[in-house]
């Protein structure tokens, strides 16, 4: 389960752990382009979570801000968010190797924000191969935050926080795969994602 600190994350985990799913968290750790806030954040979801559910549910932090220094260095800033996201969705997919998970989660909605355009979406996760749970895609967000205000997590999302500063000015909604390809051999993806998973800890 990729958890972000924000809202959605911990709504789609808690209805996965209510369905029976054995699941494991993993964090990307945005520093210095956020502050400490989005791991407390998720440290704190988990730990209500872990008790309500009585699950261990391990959390893996792995570092991603060098990454994102690398992808704004060298390669279009205008798709920088989906070049972000295919760089999650393989550490994600590391560490689910790691744990003999069979599926990938995230918090992710259709059309909230520009990393969840159909196209974007799509792109993103054309960049691994196991299948991959999204239990609140047809929400709306009014929904979502009626959900995580019922089960305590609202609170924790909604406190005070810096965003990720390396979100573009003007991130593309819609994109081509082979644009994101051609971007992509700006860097060393497998040296980048190793120097990441080597990184790793579990909190």
């Amino acid at each position: 389960m990729l958890m972000s600190g924000g809202i959605d994350s911990p709504v789609a985990l808690d209805l996965l752990l209510r369905q029976g799913h054995e699941m494991v968290a993993v964090h990307m750790d945005n520093r210095p382009f956020t502050d400490d806030s989005p791991l407390e954040k998720v440290v704190d979801h988990l730990a209500l979570l872990r008790e309500r559910y009585h699950q261990s549910i391990p959390l893996y932090l792995i570092p991603h801000g060098s990454t994102q220094v690398t992808l704004m260095r060298n390669t279009d800033r205008h798709v920088g968010c989906v070049l972000c996201r295919r760089f999650m969705w393989r550490s994600a997919e590391r560490i689910a190797e790691r744990e003999h998970a069979t599926f990938l989660a995230t918090g992710e909605a259709l059309g909230q924000v520009a990393s969840q355009t159909l196209s974007n979406m799509r792109n993103a996760t054309a960049s691994v191969h196991l299948p991959i749970v999204r239990p609140l895609i047809g929400f709306d967000k009014q929904e979502i935050e009626a959900v995580a205000k019922s089960i305590g997590t609202y609170g924790i999302s909604t406190r005070p926080g810096v965003c990720c500063q390396a979100v573009p000015d003007k991130p593309a909604t819609r994109t081509q795969l082979v644009q994101i390809l051609r971007e992509e051999e700006k860097v060393s993806v497998e040296e980048i994602l190793d120097e990441c998973i080597r990184k790793a800890v579990v909190l």
